[in-house]
């Protein structure tokens, strides 16, 4: 021990030994040794709180004793003049470069389970189809009502229905129809539908197949009206 106590019994033994844990964590400075048992075990018991910096290393002490199970008995303890002149050495080189080892190895360990790059593009792939999916489900419907003319009293309605219905595509629904007289003999049809917003573009129903060949031999126009958000 390169520093040596005497006198811990008496208040200016202990005085000076808080004075001396004022700017270390133990007798030796840097960690825990055989050099803290010894002084541990010249006294003769709790110090007074009184002495800050010697209450905190007496519990730290003891508290370390009693998990590791060691003794401070038998360990050749002598108590011999105080020199707190004397500057706590510098660990040995090789101590050092053992603890420094020891911080590069707790470095290398992954205490927190780290993805590794595949993982990180794995997860990135699965939130991006859980994103897109969420999009479609949340994708919006419309209710719309259209007013379809024919071309004269002559034009079959019920031929015209069926030709309207056999447009088919993804997102679309036909729903109830009714024939509207609109005069001379004339009576246009009013189709109820249903449609996927992002799905179906009503503008592009009525210009590429409501209004063009086969079915534009039955059909004059066809106009909205009415178009709401479900």
């Amino acid at each position: 021990m390169a520093v040596t106590f005497n006198d811990l019994g008496s208040a200016a033994g202990l005085k000076k030994l808080d004075e001396y844990l004022l700017t270390r964590s133990y007798i030796s400075g840097y960690q825990a040794s055989k050099d803290d048992i010894t002084v541990y075990a010249a006294l003769s018991g709790a110090p007074s709180s009184s002495y800050v910096n010697v209450s905190r290393w007496y519990k730290h002490i003891d508290a370390l004793l009693r998990i590791s199970g060691v003794s401070e008995e038998g360990c050749g303890v002598t108590v011999e003049g105080f020199a707190p002149a004397e500057a706590v050495a510098t660990p040995p080189a090789a101590d050092s470069k053992a603890t420094a080892a020891e911080d590069d190895d707790d470095d290398d360990v992954d205490l927190f389970g780290e993805e590794t790059e595949e993982e990180k593009k794995a997860a990135e792939e699965r939130a991006a189809a859980v994103k897109a999916s969420g999009k479609k489900k949340e994708s919006g419907k419309s209710s719309v009502l259209l007013d379809i003319k024919p071309w004269d009293d002559e034009t079959d309605m019920k031929k015209l229905e069926e030709a309207v219905r056999s447009v088919q595509m993804e997102g679309l629904l036909w729903g109830a129809s009714k024939l509207v007289p609109v005069g001379y003999g004339i009576k246009k049809l009013q189709i109820m539908m249903t449609i996927v917003d992002d799905l179906v573009s009503v503008d592009t129903l009525i210009e590429e197949h409501l209004t063009v060949e086969p079915i534009n031999e039955y059909v004059q126009s066809c106009d909205i009206v009415a178009f709401n958000k479900i």
